[in-house]
């Protein structure tokens, strides 16, 4: 079966989701079914992974409805979903929200890409600080100094800068914000997180809606993630990473910012500014979030069945959506970990 006929019968079962909750009462009440909300990073990814498994396992339905980090962790906490996709980790005054303890699995990762629209200008290049600047609302023009500094081989217009960014509760948000407050500290001042008092800027929801709004907006600029920005056909700038070099968002920039990714006890990781001449600097971590225990065993069945195909087969489908896969030493302790969901 093609990508597309793949992606397109996973849409399908996305549109169902409101129909299952409603149907189930509660998420996890069917044998079969097992519900999710959450990012809209790895949404193409989930798509994809979804229609991979039922394709070769007629016996289980996972739904996932992709309305942002924020309401999935939300969603989760309320019992309305089993699991949850999530850029951003759960603050520590958002855990007493939830009724019992919950487990992070790393899944996949991608760049966050700085995404364009700029007519006649490309191989745009951005240092920490200009990027910092932008976002903070005080570079207002194309032809600002701090741009041109960066780019000396480039004839940039005099066009109005327009910042786009997202309107809802995001773990593309939270992660950009954080590697701007990390990399450009003199310079973004804003506080890190999932949403964000903007300076200056119009808002979509969505990395779908954020791509959008900066093709119909000349001399736009904004964050989105890679699966979303690579088939707008929108322009990619290259970020400045640590090692001085300006590194454009790929799946192999993205690994090399992946393979000195420290793990925590918790399985979260940080590969945001990672070191390595090739690592482009904004790459994202993201996570399903599932609780340790549930009431029923069909649920608990389910979800392993579904944390074992994201973390084996899954993980060779995800350049198809472009997505890098885990590194080793990310994976193998996630697959150990789906052991620990148990009734109760």
């Amino acid at each position: 079966m093609s990508t597309f006929s793949r992606l397109t019968r996973a849409t399908v079962a996305l549109g169902l989701v409101a129909v299952a909750l409603v149907a189930s009462g509660c998420a996890g009440a069917g044998a079969r079914t097992i519900n999710g909300s959450g990012a809209t990073f790895p949404k193409l990814f989930y798509e994809e992974a979804i229609a991979e498994l039922e394709e070769v396992n007629d016996e289980i339905v996972v739904n996932y409805n992709a309305v942002g980090s924020g309401q999935g962790k939300k969603d989760l906490s309320a019992g309305t979903v089993d699991w949850a996709g999530s850029d951003s980790l759960v603050k520590d005054d958002e855990v007493s929200n939830f009724d019992r303890p919950f487990l992070y699995f790393p899944s996949v990762a991608a760049p966050i890409t700085v995404s364009y629209n700029l007519p006649g200008v490309e191989g745009l290049r951005l240092s920490q600080d200009t990027l910092g600047s932008i976002f903070m609302g005080e570079i207002e023009r194309w032809d600002d100094a701090a741009i041109a500094t960066d780019n000396p081989d480039l004839e940039l217009p005099s066009t109005p800068l327009t910042v786009a960014v997202r309107s809802d509760g995001s773990g593309t948000t939270s992660n950009f914000t954080k590697y701007l407050e990390r990399a450009a500290p003199e310079v973004f001042t804003v506080t890190a997180g999932d949403t964000v008092a903007w300076p200056r800027a119009q808002a979509a929801r969505g990395n779908a809606g954020v791509a959008h709004l900066i093709q119909d907006t000349p001399g736009a600029i904004g964050y989105v993630d890679y699966s979303d920005a690579k088939p707008s056909g929108l322009a990619l700038a290259s970020v400045r990473n640590r090692s001085g070099n300006y590194v454009a968002p790929s799946l192999e920039a993205a690994s090399a910012a992946l393979a000195g990714a420290e793990l925590n006890d918790d399985l979260t990781y940080d590969p945001l500014d990672a070191d390595g001449p090739e690592a482009y600097p904004i790459t994202a971590p993201t996570y399903i979030l599932v609780y340790e225990t549930y009431p029923e065993d069909s649920t608990v069945e389910n979800l392993k069945v579904w944390l074992r195909w994201v973390l084996g087969e899954g993980q060779d489908v995800a350049a198809v959506v472009d997505f890098a896969r885990l590194p080793t030493n990310v994976l193998e302790p996630a697959q150990a970990q789906i052991d620990r969901i148990q009734v109760g």
